[in-house]
């Protein structure tokens, strides 16, 4: 585990806190890492102040195994693999401090560090894993099989990791030095990888260790394994690169084509997400699609109304053109949600602070519709 995995899932957390109504603070849960320095220093101390609730959960790569004095911490949990006895019992020591009203505190060892350690002089004499009882009161039984593969001893395959979907996990480890290229530890580098998908064409992402996928059946998956999925649904939602531009060029076929992929497990979050994965946050989810269906280079949201504005004022009349520069403007810096149909009456009441307003400067609603609709066949025309 690094400090961007424990990114990773303070973000989780964070998100499914406020999903089931616990909270609405994003201090839910921070981070504590070298990285976060003096702010980090700050959560920790308001973490260890009993009088306040928030920060409510800690995560971290290592701050543990030193000596964070929070008295009233209930719960620890690992993981990453310990390896080192010290560091092991000074983490389980987080856990020890005496507060009204705890009696106890509780370990969740997703790892199998305490079977690296066992110390019966520290632990006390061992309790049945089954019962939870010394001496063990379980009834003598036959071993039973599991219910996944039908076995006895379980042969079932490991887990995968949850960050890079592999087993055994290849994430990237800490080094103690810094890199020599960004000067930075851990290295803040933009690293890559190529994948090779169906048409023999190579993709180049970025490898995101720090960021898990999830296949629509809720597994987890590495970025490239994500990437080659989303390849193989493609053809099911459009036959070639004019099809899409097609698609895409109409705000009715694309909210279904979106609807379609969004059914396949590959929302606009997740399109996004593989923007970001091939360094296109800046550019329109058609240039994702684009690029992973067949290649095509990315251009960001400014580059192609820059392209293609000329092309699309000679189409468009002289009273609408003030108009469409101010829904160019809102679709470069938001995205191509602002030029869906239901966005046109938002965008219009912006502009001229009321649609009769609208209406008296620009002429009919049929007018404005159809300009809004048709001038975007010009914005993601080829060339």
């Amino acid at each position: 585990a690094t400090q961007e995995h424990a990114g990773t899932v303070r973000d989780m957390i964070n998100q499914y806190a406020v999903k089931k109504g616990w909270t609405t603070n994003s201090s839910y849960c921070v981070r504590i890492t070298a990285n976060d320095g003096a702010a980090g220093e700050n959560d920790l101390r308001t973490f260890c102040d009993n009088e306040k609730t928030i920060p409510t959960i800690l995560t971290t790569s290592r701050k543990l195994s030193t000596g964070v004095d929070a008295r009233n911490v209930r719960n620890i949990v690992l993981m990453r693999p310990c390896n080192n006895m010290i560091e092991f019992k000074q983490i389980i020591g987080r856990g020890t401090r005496l507060f009204d009203n705890k009696d106890y505190f509780t370990i969740y060892d997703f790892v199998k560090a305490y079977e690296h350690f066992n110390d019966a002089e520290w632990d006390g004499e061992p309790v049945c894993e089954k019962c939870g009882n010394d001496p063990c009161t379980c009834e003598s039984t036959e071993p039973e099989t599991c219910e996944i593969c039908g076995k006895i001893p379980c042969e079932c395959p490991p887990t995968p990791c949850p960050f890079c979907g592999q087993t055994p996990c290849v994430c990237e480890k800490e080094s103690p030095e810094d890199c020599p290229k960004c000067g930075r530890n851990p290295c803040v580098c933009i690293k890559k990888v190529k994948v090779k998908l169906a048409d023999g064409k190579e993709r180049t992402i970025q490898s995101m260790t720090a960021t898990s996928f999830w296949s629509p059946d809720g597994k987890p998956m590495s970025a490239p394994q994500f990437v080659e999925a989303l390849y193989g649904e493609l053809p099911e939602l459009f036959k070639d690169e004019d099809e899409l531009r097609k698609l895409w060029s109409r705000p009715d076929t694309r909210k279904k084509l979106l609807a379609g992929l969004e059914e396949r497990g590959y929302g606009e979050e997740q399109l996004r997400e593989v923007g970001t994965l091939i360094q296109a946050e800046k550019s329109d989810l058609f240039d994702v699609l684009a690029y992973i269906a067949y290649a095509l280079p990315t251009m960001t949201r400014a580059e192609r109304v820059a392209k293609h504005r000329d092309d699309i004022f000679q189409h468009i009349p002289d009273s609408l053109q003030e108009f469409l520069s101010f829904v160019l403007g809102h679709y470069v810096a938001v995205g191509v949600s602002e030029l869906d149909n239901e966005k046109l009456p938002d965008l219009l009441e912006l502009k001229y602070s009321s649609i009769g307003d609208a209406i008296a400067e620009l002429g009919s609603v049929g007018k404005i519709r159809d300009t809004f609709i048709g001038f975007q066949e010009y914005l993601y025309a080829e060339g």
